[in-house]
């Protein structure tokens, strides 16, 4: 269950897709690498999984404090993240 927790939190906050593709020729019987192609992809945060986070989450039971500590917790966590994209995009 802490593996679809995991996910379902990777989707909220975004993440980067790395895929690299190649084509081959074959030649005298031989495989010769004729292109080879990488590619990073940014996929965008979603609503539906951030939502699905918060629904699963008793949050009635927590105070005006801890869930203004809640909301910090989280609102660091996502800049943290932005952040951590924007840096990669750098890097491309």
């Amino acid at each position: 269950m802490d593996k679809i927790k995991e996910a379902i939190m990777k989707v909220a906050l975004g993440y980067r897709i790395e895929e690299v593709t190649e084509e081959y020729d074959a030649k005298d019987g031989e495989l010769r690498l004729v292109k080879r192609k990488e590619t990073r992809k940014d996929v965008p945060p979603d609503l539906k999984a951030a939502k699905l986070l918060f629904e699963e989450q008793d949050l009635s039971s927590l105070s005006d404090e801890e869930l203004e500590r809640e909301r910090l917790r989280l609102l660091k966590l996502s800049a943290e993240q932005a952040e951590q994209n924007s840096q990669n995009k750098e890097d491309i």
